[in-house]
């Protein structure tokens, strides 16, 4: 395949009952991470992944282990291929996956991780009720502009810049209630989102210096290919620095835009989703120059990173 290859990695929001079952029942490895996945959370997550039911799939602490899961063992077919990445990024949950195709973390470690992360993101979202809007059709700048004016009203931030004009906030509901009214004055639309918290806003604080006292019995490794983080859309190569980026990821925005910007600047033209469904695939889409010829794979089943590894 001619081309350099970047690993894309999804989050929260891509879950679909009977994700994972076709590579569970193809290969030896993949089943073995969904042996740790059960091990490590204490459940059967590999039967919420294959049967659901979907409500009990996408209580954040059950869905947070079972998409990673899905992921790391996409990821475990395509290395047996012989498939890699020069360059990987998760957007949001999915960065773990990303740490662990670098060669950062385990698979153990990973899915120990993103459990924990579940745990305290649903803890701090039952605490501190809030919510998500996305906001279409405007600028980052001109979204800041809201999201500052409409901070009075409680907390609020952006969450993710998503594309150049898909963005999303994160907040109490009262100041999300503002802001909508605001993006909608200038002829704009914000919807709602159905997610059960406040993810990456300050409504997550107290859930930041836990996970990181829990990540310092963790090994973590330097990077054996690039990473571009959520927190910086930069690389980061020093293992303490990759933890104190994990750690402030909770409350920090996902830079997804400059990620995929920064990567097709670097002359990445295949982008491979690693993972159920294809919401990263869409992102990058949207934001690559229509004149830019890019190859697009998604690899969340068995029939998709078989396409994949055949163009090869």
């Amino acid at each position: 395949m001619k081309g350099k290859v970047a690993f894309l990695f999804p989050g929260q929001g891509s879950q679909v009952v009977g994700m994972g079952k076709d590579l569970y029942e193809a290969f030896a490895s993949a089943r073995e991470v969904f042996s740790i996945a059960d091990e490590v959370c204490g459940k059967q997550i590999s039967r919420l992944c294959f049967e659901g039911p979907m409500e009990e799939l996408t209580i954040t602490k059950n869905l947070q282990p079972a998409i990673t899961a899905v992921s790391l063992a996409c990821l475990h077919v395509l290395r047996e291929s012989g498939s890699s990445a020069e360059i990987c990024a998760g957007h949001s949950l999915g960065e773990y996956a990303a740490l662990a195709s670098a060669g950062v973390l385990t698979d153990e470690d990973t899915l120990r991780l993103v459990s924990k992360r579940g745990q305290l993101m649903q803890r701090e979202a039952e605490a501190n009720p809030g919510g998500m809007v996305a906001v279409m059709g405007m600028g980052i700048e001109e979204v800041e502009v809201i999201v500052n004016e409409a901070s009075q009203e409680g907390p609020l931030a952006v969450a993710n810049h998503n594309t150049a004009e898909q963005i999303v906030i994160t907040g109490a509901k009262q100041a999300l209630a503002k802001a909508t009214k605001l993006v909608k004055e200038r002829g704009k639309k914000a919807i709602p989102l159905k997610v059960s918290g406040a993810w990456h806003s300050p409504l997550m604080q107290g859930a930041v210096e836990e996970f990181r006292d829990y990540m310092e019995g963790i090994d973590f490794l330097p990077p054996s290919s690039t990473v571009l983080f959520n927190a910086t859309a930069r690389e980061e190569r020093d293992p303490a620095a990759i933890k104190e980026l994990m750690a402030r990821q909770l409350v920090s925005p996902v830079r997804w835009y400059d990620i995929v910007v920064s990567m097709l600047e670097g002359g990445f033209e295949h982008f491979v989703e690693v993972g159920p469904k294809t919401v990263l695939i869409g992102l990058v889409r949207k934001i690559a120059p229509k004149d830019k010829e890019i190859h697009y794979w998604p690899a969340g089943d068995l029939r998709g990173i078989e396409a994949f590894l055949n163009a090869q």
